[in-house]
């Protein structure tokens, strides 16, 4: 039989091939860009990371634990019909952190600056996605709550993906520490680091609550918004932190996120004695 195989290796039956060559794409790896500098750059391939705020599943109910990576999540006539990304197109936060076509964005320059250039604090970008298809970019959008316009499970403002590049398209990032952000305004913006992310025509931080659960074709996953949290001290908190997650330039198959850390200095003190105890 001629055809395409799904990603089980098994051939595709004529009535559920394009549903599943579509979702396969979805699905299926990419590539992020590596990072020679430590910085994040305009035309790179990136994840956006939601990490986990280390506090136990007691403290945390009823919100998820764990990382997140916010994904494109279109309907489900889409995707069993579409061969490309369409709009409308929702967005969620998925528990996946392996870059595939769903969460892999790329940092757009809205502002004529050159490919390859870092972006830095306080900067206009845009940030687009394909779903992992090839002819056609969406790119990620906010807009002030109205009657017709608000997210659907907090009834916060709401995140789009749209097709023309906008005011609505412009994010910024913001230095995690809002003592030093504006010492470090203008500064390069590091990869694989906290950072805010900020919209632009709202002022308002990219989030994810984590306690409010949407249901898309593929799973249970977790509503994002625009909707800045602050704690007692006009910080920010940890539903308003992103890493902009990049690949790992010594191995292929694992971005920076997933690089073992190196031991501390105690850990490699304590390991030394224990060999010396052993000699």
């Amino acid at each position: 039989m001629n055809g395409r195989a799904s990603l089980s290796g098994k051939p595709y039956s004529a009535g559920v091939r394009i549903a599943n060559w579509n979702e396969d794409t979805y699905l299926e790896e990419m590539q992020l860009s590596v990072s020679k500098d430590g910085f994040v750059h305009f035309g790179d391939t990136v994840m956006l990371l939601s990490p986990e705020n280390n506090k136990s599943p007691t403290e945390n109910y009823p919100a998820a634990c764990g990382n997140l990576t916010l994904a494109v999540t279109p309907d489900d006539i889409t995707v069993h019909t579409s061969e490309s990304l369409q709009v409308p197109c929702g967005l969620s936060a998925v528990k996946s952190v392996n870059p595939v076509g769903r969460n892999a964005f790329r940092i757009l320059s809205v502002e004529g600056n050159s490919m390859g250039e870092p972006i830095r604090f306080g900067q206009n970008f845009g940030l687009g996605a394909t779903g992992g298809f090839t002819d056609q970019m969406l790119y990620l959008a906010s807009d002030h709550k109205s009657f017709m316009r608000f997210a659907k499970k907090s009834y916060l403002q709401q995140v789009f993906l749209t097709d023309e590049l906008s005011y609505l398209t412009c994010w910024q990032a913001t230095f995690l520490d809002p003592q030093l952000r504006l010492e470090y305004e203008g500064f390069p913006v590091p990869a694989n680091t906290k950072v805010l992310i900020t919209h632009c025509h709202t002022n308002r931080g990219l989030a994810v609550p984590r306690n409010y659960c949407i249901r898309s074709y593929f799973g249970k996953e977790y509503e994002v918004i625009c909707h800045t949290y602050l704690d007692s001290h006009k910080a920010e908190e940890d539903k308003n932190y992103w890493i902009i997650v990049t690949a790992n330039p010594s191995d292929d198959g694992i971005t920076m996120f997933d690089r073992p850390k190196p031991p501390s200095e105690e850990t490699r003190e304590r390991e030394k004695n224990e060999l010396y105890a052993g000699t």
